[in-house]
């Protein structure tokens, strides 16, 4: 077990306290890591504790760490998975203590697993295997709403500009469906990602990344989700989307188009509707509030540059993790990559209910 940078030494009764104070302008530093860990996405579970992926784009040895109280982490689980784990990004802890994690495992083999651990009992919970032809060669498993009420989850397949995709999850049956599939809703806008004055850039060609962020209000009603290269947020409601006698097509035109929103990654929401979204160009995490309208909360060009992934903590507030992804060697082959990241902890407008 390896010791963190950590910014605040504290104990899991002193953070998830209900008389922590926050100052509404501001966030706070809640771990600073280095490149053993590098951040992905985050999952808390209603008893405080700490998941994270680690982001394949910097390649760490470790796919999955338990972030501990007293600044250290172990890695998790503590089981080996036959194919090994490889690139983990989405991550979420569900109401019934069900740590949730997507692997994406590409070559001749190609196979998705969406993995559910018991953190309670220490066990394995469930594998679900997505392969050919729900998913192509392109495809990456990025990011998920779990959606207990109707054993669904949802999942957002980046794919390629042209097939980016969302994929529902029957949890009871373990059937997987592919929907939207290249939509509009779905498919990257031919717009540039710039960030700190600089076309992001991959493969040599400007990004173009398809659905990605995505996440359930508290009711369970509607999942939000966007193209990462987009600046709408879309909508639609759980019981369309698990509506296996709709078509595609009608599927399509119950799509909404939500709200104007920034180019970003991760996106969460809290129990008034108030969607939180990075925005990468801003090296910031905004805010649309229930009227609709995109606002700025906190910005700083260190710390919150490439915002990835946001956990709702209940009384601890909103984590969220930082990477600078876009300096990583997926973007970046010529220049040295960081070594500096980041988790936030900031107060919600509304309740951050456990689980999103």
């Amino acid at each position: 077990m390896k010791r963190l940078l950590i910014a605040l030494p504290i104990t899991l009764a002193v953070l998830f306290s209900n008389t922590l104070a926050f100052a509404t302008d501001s966030f706070e530093i809640f771990r600073k890591l280095d490149s053993e860990i590098p951040p992905a996405n985050i999952g808390v579970s209603d008893d405080g504790r700490i998941f994270m992926s680690t982001h394949l784009a910097y390649g760490s040895d470790h796919k999955m760490v338990e972030l501990l109280a007293d600044g250290s982490y172990q890695p998790y689980p503590k089981m080996d998975f036959y194919p090994a784990l490889n690139g983990i990004l989405g991550t979420i802890v569900d109401k019934h203590g069900i740590l949730w994690f997507l692997d994406t495992i590409w070559g001749k083999d190609a196979m998705g697993r969406v993995i559910g651990w018991d953190i309670n009992k220490n066990e394995l919970y469930r594998i679900y295997y997505i392969a050919r032809p729900i998913v192509n060669d392109a495809y990456i498993l990025n990011d998920m709403a779990v959606d207990r009420d109707n054993d669904a989850m949802y999942i957002t397949e980046t794919a390629d500009a042209t097939t980016s995709a969302l994929l529902v999850l029957d949890l009871k049956t373990g059937l997987v469906r592919r929907v939207l599939n290249g939509s509009f809703a779905t498919v990257p806008e031919d717009k540039d990602l710039i960030i700190d004055g600089k076309i992001v850039n991959m493969q040599g060609k400007p990004a173009r990344v398809g659905v990605n962020p995505i996440t359930i209000d508290v009711n369970n009603e509607w999942v939000y989700f966007s193209p990462m290269s987009g600046q709408t947020l879309y909508r639609v409601k759980t019981s369309d989307l698990i509506n296996q006698s709709l078509s595609d097509e009608a599927l399509t035109k119950r799509v909404e188009a939500y709200a104007d929103k920034p180019m970003g990654d991760g996106i969460t929401i809290d129990a008034a509707n108030n969607v939180y979204v990075s925005d990468l160009t801003n090296n910031a995490i905004g805010v649309i509030t229930p009227d609709r309208k995109y606002k700025i909360l906190h910005q700083d060009a260190q710390k919150l540059s490439w915002v990835e992934g946001f956990s709702t903590a209940g009384d601890v507030g909103i984590l969220a993790t930082s990477n600078k992804l876009h300096r990583s060697p997926a973007f970046n082959n010529d220049k040295p990559t960081p070594d500096d990241f980041y988790i936030l902890k900031f107060k919600p407008l509304g309740e951050a209910v456990i689980g999103r």
